[in-house]
């Protein structure tokens, strides 16, 4: 074979793949079309679809949000998701909810460099994260919004993390993460909460005599209930770690003590991480198959990238595409359990 030729060489059949033609089109078109391509290309495209899948039906969709996605720029295309209801529920790492929190409250990130001075930045009082800066001191000023925040609370009883944030988010504008699950009655939970600013302020809280006590087993309760109260699950997974198998294992709670579904119907995922070093956050969904937190059928696909380049490109096509959801689940928190229902957008 001449390779010198330049000869294009394509397979026939109905999964034949085929060349893009380089013409104008939008992000939304050129992602979808990238779902013809090989690789993580193809990966991307296809994950654009089953998305957009989810949305025809009724389907209760959930985020895990987990790595610095925050501080990297991500918080107003999550904070769009969640207004938008093109997602349902949130589970998240404390740490990307005290950066959106910061963000409402005026404390900034900026772009820096990874070849900074961290001797000379720890002088100047500047957090860095990767090529991303942070004032110290306006994380602070974060550590105690927390902290009086905790003060105000009736520390006469436990509080769950999603009633947490939802109280939180009332004060803050609806272009962070936080203000927009307020507004659009998105639950959002944190399962290590402890693990983050928040643990840091309401340690400050607690050194002056108010303690509050977070009810981790309820929140696992109640995610466990939006899942056994859908009609079908679909979850999407922003890195993985805690936020990812606090998802995964709603499949196993239910199975042992509830109303189990046989896994998630769809699922989709943006990781860097590889599926070989055994951690979650690279694991294949044909693994999460054999322990029934994903049924076989399921419309699955993971894309092996950097999130900051995959989720921009795949929230502007939704946008773009005009994908309109024609009913969404409504939560009612009860004493007596969770109160779901499919309603008209």
């Amino acid at each position: 074979m001449d390779h010198g030729q330049g000869h294009d060489y394509v397979c026939s059949g109905e999964n034949a793949r085929t060349t893009i033609p380089m013409k104008p089109r939008g992000v939304a078109d050129l992602v979808e079309d990238m779902s013809k391509m090989g690789f993580q290309g193809g990966q991307l495209g296809a994950s654009l679809q089953i998305w957009k899948r989810m949305m025809e039906e009724d389907v209760t969709i959930l985020l895990g949000l987990a790595g610095a996605m925050v501080p990297a720029g991500l918080s107003e295309f999550i904070a769009y998701l969640i207004g938008e209801r093109k997602i349902d529920c949130l589970v998240s790492t404390g740490a990307n909810l005290f950066h959106d929190l910061c963000e409402g409250l005026g404390i900034v990130h900026y772009q820096g460099s990874s070849c900074a001075d961290d001797a000379y930045l720890n002088q100047c009082k500047i957090d860095r994260i990767y090529d991303v800066f942070v004032s110290e001191i306006g994380l602070h000023k974060g550590d105690i919004y927390i902290s009086d925040f905790v003060k105000s609370l009736d520390l006469s009883r436990h509080y769950t993390s999603r009633e947490l944030m939802y109280l939180v988010g009332e004060s803050l504008p609806e272009t962070t993460i936080l203000g927009a699950a307020h507004r659009a009655d998105v639950p959002i939970f944190v399962p290590a909460i402890g693990d983050s600013s928040w643990g840091i302020g309401m340690v400050m809280a607690m050194r002056e005599g108010h303690s509050i006590i977070i009810d981790g087993i309820r929140d696992v309760d109640e995610i466990t209930q939006i899942v056994e109260r859908s009609a079908k699950t679909g979850v999407i997974y922003i890195g993985g770690g805690v936020p990812k198998n606090f998802i995964q294992q709603t499949e196993v709670v239910a199975e042992l003590v509830g109303e189990y579904s046989g896994g998630h119907s769809y699922a989709i995922q943006y990781t860097a991480d590889s599926p070989h070093w055994g951690g979650l956050s690279g694991c294949t969904f044909e693994e999460a198959v054999s322990w029934g937190k994903v049924k076989k059928e399921a419309s699955k696909v993971q894309v092996f990238s950097d999130a900051t380049i995959t989720v921009p490109l795949v929230v502007q096509a939704l946008r773009e595409s005009g994908c309109q959801r024609k009913r969404v689940p409504s939560f009612e928190w009860k004493e007596e359990g969770l109160k779901l229902e499919y309603k008209k957008c």
